[in-house]
């Protein structure tokens, strides 16, 4: 199983962006996904999650600026970024829990995909 994110790039603040992530392999069932972030010199931090159902959750300081939306039918997460602001400068990583063909349940992350917000 792997998880592909992509979407990451330079963009002015006030500015969108969507991030996409396509999981592929031996999957049987994708369970939640999410997106976290990682600044320089930070700990890793949610920025939104969703449930199998359409459930999210997202801190308060992303609520309002950011969305979570699934594709159930092309293993695809995305996150919709708008009103960019610099400190939201980070590498974004997806994750998901996904049962796979095995009946193995287990977490997958992607490679991180860079978000650079100018002043």
């Amino acid at each position: 199983v792997q998880l592909q994110a992509s979407g990451g790039g330079l963009v002015q603040a006030g500015g969108s962006l969507r991030l996409s992530c396509v999981a592929s392999g031996s999957i049987s069932s994708l369970n939640s996904m999410a997106w976290y972030r990682q600044a320089p010199g930070k700990q890793r931090e949610l920025v939104a999650a969703i449930t199998t159902g359409g459930g999210t959750n997202l801190p308060d300081s992303m609520k309002g600026r950011f969305t979570i939306p699934r594709d159930n039918a092309k293993n695809t997460v995305y996150l919709q970024m708008n009103s960019l602001k610099p400190e939201d400068t980070a590498v974004y990583y997806c994750y998901a829990d996904i049962r796979q063909l095995s009946l193995i349940t287990d977490v997958f992350w992607g490679q991180g995909t860079l978000v650079t917000v100018s002043s």
